[in-house]
């Protein structure tokens, strides 16, 4: 997944497909059929907005059903083309349609030396912590068939069990997990919530970057801190 800036092509439009959609069938095969030059020089077959998508796809870090209104059904009538597109560079598309919800991931190349395009950031103690957390609200709010929603208060309070761990004092560590959940927004994983300053949907994304197996492996390693005195970062 592509952890970068909120460069959303169309997060929160109202905007359906294009004119030229009204006049395309409704199928994968046909999205690879010539569609005219959107600009001078243009010899590419998409139609346009199978490239907006590709564009957020490639921008990061994920196209969103909810927030992605008018890239969502342009992914999924144009994945054929744009998984062969994101092949040409090496690159795997991560889609859950039940989920809504897609992300582009380097591609497993074995021993081959490919070249690698996207960008990634180390993550700090408080941040995987932060990361595990919003996993296991997902967990749990699926169960219920519901929305994972949580709060700053929610977060700063499960997250405080590993203030010892940190090797600052109280106000350094408030700090340091504001920041965490600034980064969890930045990149789309939290979501405010209309009207709300404080309150924040999780994205399923989770789902798919963490498996139950992974939760599971973390969640014992972190228990272990958490009952420890290591001190980190």
């Amino acid at each position: 997944m592509n952890w970068s800036e909120d460069t959303r092509l169309d997060a929160d439009e109202d905007t359906g497909a294009s004119a030229t959609d009204e006049r395309m069938p409704m199928t994968q095969a046909s999205s690879a059929e010539p569609r005219g030059e959107l600009f001078l020089g243009d010899t590419g077959t998409l139609p346009f907005d199978a490239r907006r998508a590709l564009c957020q796809l490639l921008a990061g870090p994920s196209i969103d059903a909810q927030r992605h209104g008018a890239l969502w059904p342009a992914l999924l009538r144009n994945e054929a083309a744009i998984r062969q597109v994101l092949c040409e560079l090496f690159l795997e598309l991560v889609l859950d349609r039940e989920g809504g919800v897609a992300f582009t991931r380097q591609a497993d190349t074995a021993e081959l030396e490919s070249p690698i395009l996207l960008r990634s950031a180390p993550l700090t103690f408080i941040e995987s912590v932060l990361l595990l957390f919003l996993r296991q609200q997902l967990a749990e709010a699926d169960t219920r068939g519901e929305r994972a929603v949580v709060d700053e208060a929610q977060l700063v309070e499960a997250l405080s069990v590993y203030e010892k761990n940190v090797s600052t004092d109280r106000a350094g560590f408030a700090r340091r997990v504001m920041t965490a959940i600034g980064k969890m927004r930045d990149n789309q994983l939290l979501s405010r919530l209309r009207g709300s300053e404080e309150r924040y949907e999780v994205s399923p994304v989770l789902k798919l970057l963490f498996s139950a197996e992974d939760v599971q492996a973390l969640v014992m390693a972190y228990r272990g801190l958490r009952e420890g005195e290591v001190a980190l970062d």
